[in-house]
């Protein structure tokens, strides 16, 4: 193709990052979905543009996205090419019709013949982009990732928090912590939790911060964050937001990933669960590598679960002795005994925040003055 063989034949230079053809202009190329266009896209075709005089931005049309990722467009093709050809560092706005997978602007892009093909350093098919680039002597450049200048960065992030929740629950562990760490998960161990109320928000956040509650993992479901991996990424387990997600009170397999065994209302913990805030806040993943009974933690978490099957306030309370044992033993701070309680333990793994107690009867909880939760179930 007489377009190919020019851009094989040219001569440039490298100049402050930005790649000089003498006396030629300079095309470049980005393909993508753009299905919800948003900051971190004009980032995107800022830094392209800036290679060279003329940036061509490529859009996959509905029929590529339904062939190849089996969904609709979020906005019709005309709408997204009006939008596209809108922004002022775009200079022409084409869209794919090819079938190859990630190269459906390969046959616009052949005929165009640009000079620069310009992805992201975690594209998908960059192999598959590269070689075509190699073929017709079009340069291939990766851009690393740059901070982004405006959050949320992603169109997930973006759709996540359209559809997120106002309100979420946090949580009480009561046996089992620890065993949803992925490097300590066991094959037969359980992790027994409850989402509990009142609940919190954006505006509104009635309890202490850093405590023990699980308010990481709900601050991130609020926001639109995906929170398992949100918590998983600061080194610690999955329990808290699988469980405010998920809503009632769990038991969940011990493994890399959430996994429900089964679950209750709560209903028999109704007027049986109060909190007491030990006047320090708590730090989960300061405390991931701290030696600890892990066998203790995996009887606890069975026991446990034997108690939301048989709906047993006495087996729970079994179950949280021994997790508050295990506590004890990893160099915790004794808690005060409270008339009435039938067990106690801290609510988080991080020698601090709140401590849950657990009664035998309403009248038992109130008489001890601190302060109520109840378990919470989605209906």
């Amino acid at each position: 193709m007489e377009r190919e063989g020019a851009c094989k034949a040219r001569k440039g230079l490298l100049l402050g990052g930005k790649l000089l053809f003498l006396g030629i202009m300079v095309r470049v190329f980005v393909s993508g979905c753009y299905d919800i266009l948003h900051a971190g896209h004009l980032q995107f075709f800022e830094e392209a543009r800036a290679l060279g005089d003329h940036l061509t931005v490529s859009f996959a049309n509905e029929d590529i996205l339904w062939a190849h990722k089996a969904r609709r467009s979020s906005l019709p093709d005309e709408h997204k090419m009006a939008l596209l050809r809108a922004l002022p560092m775009i200079d022409e706005v084409v869209t794919g019709s090819g079938e190859g997978l990630g190269l459906d602007f390969e046959p616009v892009f052949r005929e165009l013949g640009p000079d620069i093909l310009v992805v992201t350093e975690d594209d998908q098919y960059g192999a598959s982009k590269e070689a075509l680039c190699a073929e017709i002597g079009c340069r291939y450049v990766r851009l690393p990732k740059t901070p982004p200048r405006i959050l949320p960065i992603s169109t997930t992030e973006i759709v996540n928090r359209i559809s997120g929740q106002i309100e979420a629950p946090l949580r009480i562990d009561f046996a089992g912590g620890w065993l949803d760490v992925p490097k300590l998960a066991r094959e037969d161990g359980f992790i027994v939790n409850c989402a509990i109320s009142p609940k919190v928000s954006l505006r509104s956040w009635p309890y202490e911060k850093k405590a023990g509650l699980g308010g990481s993992g709900a601050w991130a479901l609020l926001n639109g964050r995906d929170p398992v991996e949100a918590e998983l990424d600061l080194g610690v387990g999955w329990q808290d937001p699988a469980v405010i997600r998920e809503t009632g009170i769990c038991v969940w397999k011990s493994g890399d990933r959430p996994r429900l065994d089964f679950k209750r209302d709560g209903s028999f913990l109704r007027g049986k669960m109060g909190l007491r805030w030990t006047a320090g806040q708590h730090d989960t993943p300061g405390s991931v590598d701290f030696e600890r009974d892990y066998d203790l933690i995996a009887k606890a978490g069975k026991i446990a679960r034997r108690a939301v099957m048989e709906e047993s306030v006495e087996l729970l309370a079994e179950a949280m002795t021994l997790s508050y044992q295990v506590q004890l033993d990893e160099g915790m701070e004794p808690l005060p005994g409270i008339e009435g309680s039938l067990a106690r333990k801290y609510c988080g793994g991080g020698h601090g925040g709140y401590a849950v107690y657990l009664f035998a009867s309403a009248e038992d909880r109130s008489l001890a003055g601190l302060r109520e939760i109840e378990p919470w179930c989605e209906s």
